[in-house]
Order: C-alpha cells, then structure tokens, then sequence
C-alpha cells in the first residue's frame, strides 16, 4: 500500500471514488467534479491517498475548525484497515494541532463506517442534509419590505461581508470565524466572476442586513455556499429574496440546478426555508465526534 500527499493531479481519480461511494450509498449518479475536489481541497490543511498497485483506493482530508480538527475520508477497498489507518493519521493530526476534539464525517446509510467510528470511541452530533432544487421557470425575486434594497456586493464591502455572515451565524452549532486576513485571502474575488455577481446583499441604509456566497460551479450546478440574515432582520423574508436573486442569477447563466448543505438541526429552520422554495434533501451525512485525549 503506497500512502502519500494529495496532488492536484489526483483530482480526477479522488472525485471518481468519492462518486463511486455516493452512488453506491444514496442510489442515484453523483455530479462531483475534479474541480469540486480542488475547490473542497482549499479548506483542508492536509490530504492524502492510497493506493494499492497503482490503483486509488482511499483518500482523505484533515483540517481545522477553531479548536476542532475535521477528519473526511471515503475508502472503496472495505475491511482491510485503511480505514482505521486513515482515522489514526487524523487523529495524530488532531494531536499535533492542539485540537480539543474530532469531528469525522461519513454518509448516514454508511453502517461499516458507523461501526468503525463508534469503536474508536466517537459519537454522532450531528447531521447535514444536501438539499437541491431543478429549476423548471425563470425564477421571481420577491419585494423587500421599505427602505431595504437588494444589492450585488461591491469592491470594497468585504470586510462589512465577512462581519454581517458572522453576526448571521454566531448562534449556529459549533461556529468558529476563520480571521479575516485568512478569510479574504481564501475568498479574494470570488464575489463577481465575468458573468457578473454571484454574491449578493439585502442593505438597510449602510448596513448589510443578510448576505449570500454563492459559487458559479460546483457539482455541476450553481451552489449556495452560506446564506444569513442577521438577528435584527429576521423573520421579515430576506433569505427567501436572496435565495430567489441566487436562483435567477444561475438561471441566467443557464445552470438549472442549485444546491446547499445545511446543519439538519439548524436553529433558524433554514430546511423549511429551502423546502418552501422546491429544494429537496438529496443525501444525508452524519458528523461524529470525540474528545482529543
């Protein structure tokens, strides 16, 4: 067994085994992309792959969040111990960086995974649902109440972007901000693309009351990456006007299909939100902890 670091050169095989797994576990074709791969490896620190004989086997990506270490692997060759191996390396990873506690994901009909995780010691907290919707009309952009205007971010306005999403989520389970300077470097120009924005806002006078990220491309389709209003602007119908200025901007652009992940236990009900406007769940993960020791 050959275990080393990723390679952007390795985008295409990873995306085909982490494919090969969601049709086997959720029934039906999976859109994931090698850029998907690329882009999702951004967000990780470290990621690796075996092989066996030449042949991807396994892959896997260690990162953190705040003061937890995240650990997300798919393995195709089961009961041979990579992926015991593969949890042992995130966990030393964890270790190494201080972390608090693990997280571990794994897709929810994944019983083999379930049983190695709960025997190493970890816990399920949590589920995430990919929700999806296939546009069928031109979408319709609702009025916004008085004085609140429906805007594209502008040069300039990320900080006030970075702090308005913040303020949005602060109350979401386990939130940690990532420090600005290393936010903007990550997300630097991602705002417009030259098809035009694909970041938008709902202002009150100088102030952002709720703000959406969106990527043009991703898993074939357009993606809500994180939609938020604020606590004061709430329950007045503003994720819905940015959800419906993100769905017309993809139809726009030719891109029927639009996804989201979200936290299943949200505490702002986003699921009913995103229910009410035709999107569906598609897949479930499941997050696991346990307490670095």
């Amino acid at each position: 067994m050959n275990v080393r670091e990723f390679t952007d050169g390795d985008a295409k095989a990873v995306a085909a085994l982490i494919a090969a797994d969601e049709e086997h576990f959720f029934r039906r074709p999976s859109r994931l992309q090698a850029s998907d791969i690329l882009l999702y490896r951004k967000y990780h620190k470290e990621a690796w792959v075996w092989e066996d004989d030449g042949l991807m086997v396994a892959a896997a990506t260690y990162g953190l969040h705040g003061d937890i270490a995240t650990v997300r692997g798919t393995v195709s060759a089961k009961d041979c111990g990579i992926g015991t191996d593969l949890l042992v390396r995130g966990e030393a990873f964890a270790l190494e960086n201080g972390s608090v506690k693990i997280h571990a994901g794994a897709p929810e009909p994944d019983a083999a995974a379930r049983a190695l995780l709960e025997g190493r010691g970890y816990h399920e907290v949590r589920r995430f649902y990919e929700m999806a919707v296939e546009l069928e009309e031109e979408p319709v952009v609702p009025e916004l109440p008085d004085r609140l205007v429906l805007d594209e971010l502008h040069d300039g306005e990320q900080r006030a972007f970075y702090d308005a999403l913040n303020d949005a989520f602060q109350d979401h389970w386990e939130w940690h901000p990532m420090p600005f300077d290393e936010w903007i470097e990550m997300r630097r120009d991602q705002h417009h693309d030259e098809h035009g924005p694909v970041w938008f806002v709902v202002r009150d006078g100088d102030e952002l009351a709720a703000v959406t990220r969106n990527d043009a491309n991703v898993a074939g389709g357009g993606y809500v990456g994180a939609i938020g209003v604020r606590p004061p602007w709430r329950g007045r119908g503003l994720a819905k006007v940015l959800l419906q200025r993100t769905f017309l901007e993809f139809w726009r652009r030719g891109s029927r299909r639009v996804s989201l992940d979200v936290d299943a236990q949200n505490p702002t009900g986003a699921t009913h939100l995103y229910e009410r406007v035709g999107m569906r769940v598609e897949k479930c993960g499941v997050a696991f902890e346990k307490l670095n020791e």
